[in-house]
């Protein structure tokens, strides 16, 4: 995100100090300063960590002239606007796996796997990861959501840290399939890889979209300045750059479309409906944790 916020110093002549971190680190610095926090925006990658910082107390009510610009995922509580969307799908090697035998969804995943004697990458340390366990929980309850992380990992699948190593280690042979975000698959298409990417059936879970986003924190000084930016995110510009450069779906109209990804209204109709501010995420992790899968 560096090469945009230094675009947009230079266009407007306002200076942005960035702190980068994971949303948990974030959100654990923005609680421990509290009222005496520097920080104006808070710009997350996971509508689950804007959902706890709204839930909290710490971001302040946006007006239209913001929340009117995203053609979806406004929050109820409006306190914040999502900037881009990015979708769950399952990477694979097409030498390996035939696109026409891949399951529906993603709950039959683990029995695909194994019927057919594929290898199995994950990255369960990963927030979308992490994410998609808590749509797993949200749509079909705790219960279900723990046989499929049993059922996942007594296929002894080869963990990795990012979707990046995880996607190589795919093209490289090394395992067949994995659960990844869309736009990681794009690019290493755009570097010449053949890899495969499926999106499941219509609203199921593997297919999760998830919504990045940006609130302006109470504690800011500079709200028109802060306003500015956000309306910059939002710009055909940026969003041009979001699709461009970072491969995830933008959410404003005036943007030229990428042809190795599905129109914004296809990939709407991909995800299942559900409150993506609430996602239970710290239920998820506790799963994630009692399984011994982190």
């Amino acid at each position: 995100m560096e090469p945009l916020v230094k675009q947009f110093e230079a266009e407007t002549g306002i200076r942005v100090q960035v702190r980068y971190g994971t949303d948990a680190q974030i959100l654990a610095a923005l609680q421990e300063e509290g009222s005496r926090s520097p920080a104006d925006v808070f710009w997350a990658n996971t509508a689950g960590a804007l959902g706890q910082a709204s839930a909290r107390g710490l971001l302040r009510p946006l007006g239209d002239s913001v929340l009117k610009l995203p053609q979806a995922f406004v929050p109820a509580s409006r306190s914040w606007v999502p900037v881009t969307v990015r979708l769950r799908v399952l990477a694979y090697n097409p030498q390996k796996v035939k696109a026409e035998e891949l399951p529906g969804s993603l709950l039959d995943l683990p029995r695909f796997v194994q019927e057919r004697g594929l290898r199995l990458g994950w990255t369960p340390t990963y927030s979308s990861f992490q994410d998609m366990v808590a749509g797993i929980i949200a749509l079909h309850g705790e219960a279900k959501a723990r046989e499929w992380l049993l059922a996942m990992k007594a296929l002894s699948p080869k963990a990795y840290p990012s979707n990046p190593a995880m996607l190589d280690a795919i093209r490289a042979g090394e395992v067949d399939l994995g659960s990844t975000n869309h736009y990681y698959v794009v690019r290493f298409r755009r570097a010449g890889y053949n890899l495969g990417l499926h999106h499941f059936k219509d609203g199921d879970v593997g297919n999760l979209a998830l919504v990045t986003g940006a609130g302006v924190l109470k504690t800011s000084r500079n709200l028109t300045a802060v306003t500015r930016f956000l309306i910059y995110l939002l710009s055909p510009k940026a969003q041009q750059y979001f699709l461009g450069n970072v491969g995830e779906y933008p959410l404003v109209k005036e943007v030229v479309a990428d042809p190795n990804l599905l129109s914004l209204e296809e990939a709407l109709k991909k995800s299942p409906r559900l409150d993506f501010e609430k996602l239970p995420l710290e239920e998820a992790l506790k799963l994630l944790r009692e399984l011994g899968i982190l």
